[in-house]
């Protein structure tokens, strides 16, 4: 029962939490949070089907969980469960590391060119390259470069330029590169599952809003639309996010929109909803775990009619089931 639990909530993540939160609307209001809840949901079914797979293998104490846990046929589909469990984990484990392993070596050859290519302009705080096209984009990290190409430097304004800036200061500051990344990470690993498509794409887009929303912080929220019309260019290389981009229309229309943020109380209930959502699976799992912890018998008289663990029942505190046997949990 706890398998098919997990494995099921995971298929409710996949096939209906997943669209329902691509269709909702409050995300363009809290990315932030948004942001927490793709990648919630998106681990959290990948856990939840790599739990069910180990739920058997979880032990406290053997033979009081194995009451618990105990179903026909219990050693075969315990032993593919664990199969499949470690399959998904290293899979997903595998595909995290070859993401992350490719992302620094983009960073550390683009960097690289900009030694050869930019030169800094400690007035903007920012390396400029030359260029005919107007671009921004920033590399992973606080203290890595915000780049801008001499096209842009010419075309935005004071407020615009400043918008900018703090656009790829705050893709930095929120390790934006880092989620992005774990969002394709997911993608890659598990390429048929439409919901991880999903959030890589719905992760990518929030980013750019949160680092706008950033940016309107510091700068008239006119002056970031105008710099976003201006910096039609995408991003130079996989290892860096900018303020232009494909969406940058329709951050344009938000901006101008500006729709209001979301309530302390509704981003408050929100944040309750994503830790629910992370703590679901687990509980699951402790669930069977705290109640074998309270027993004060012997299980091998409930199961040895079963002949589930035969072998266990001939321990000493069982040879006489007419006595009270001592707390295994605590011998």
């Amino acid at each position: 029962m706890i398998a098919a639990t997990l494995l099921a909530y995971a298929a409710l993540l996949l096939t209906a939490g997943a669209p329902a939160l691509a269709r909702a609307a409050w995300p363009d209001r809290a990315p932030g949070l948004a942001i927490a809840a793709w990648l919630a949901l998106a681990g959290t079914a990948v856990a939840s089907v790599i739990l069910g797979g180990l739920a058997t293998l979880l032990t406290a104490c053997v033979m009081a969980l194995r009451a618990r846990y105990a179903h026909p046929g219990g050693a075969a589909l315990a032993g593919a469960g664990a199969v499949a469990a470690l399959a998904v984990a290293f899979r997903l484990t595998w595909c995290v590391a070859v993401t992350l392993a490719a992302a620094a070596r983009a960073g550390r050859r683009h960097r690289r060119g900009l030694a050869l290519a930019g030169r800094a302009d400690r007035r903007l705080g920012a390396v400029v390259v030359d260029h005919h096209e107007p671009a921004a984009w920033c590399l992973p990290g606080i203290r890595r470069p915000v780049v801008l190409t001499t096209a842009a430097v010419e075309a935005l304004d004071g407020p615009q330029l400043a918008a900018v800036l703090a656009h790829e200061r705050a893709h930095q500051r929120g390790r934006h590169h880092l989620l992005v990344a774990l969002a394709a990470a997911l993608a890659a690993a598990f390429p048929r599952v439409p919901a991880f498509r999903m959030a890589r794409e719905q992760v990518a887009r929030l980013a750019e809003l949160a680092a706008d929303d950033a940016a309107a912080v510091a700068s008239p929220r006119l002056a970031v639309a105008g710099a976003l019309l201006a910096m039609g260019a995408p991003p130079a290389g996989a290892a860096a996010l900018g303020a232009g981009g494909s969406s940058a229309a329709s951050r344009v229309r938000r901006l101008i929109a500006a729709p209001a943020p979301l309530s302390r109380v509704a981003a408050a209930a929100g944040a309750l909803a994503v830790a629910a959502l992370v703590a679901f699976p687990l509980l699951v799992v402790a669930a069977p775990a705290a109640a074998a912890r309270g027993e004060n018998h012997c299980p091998c008289r409930d199961i040895t009619a079963q002949s589930v663990l035969p072998a266990l029942c001939a321990h000493p505190p069982c040879a006489d089931a007419g006595k009270t046997p001592p707390n295994l949990l605590q011998g």
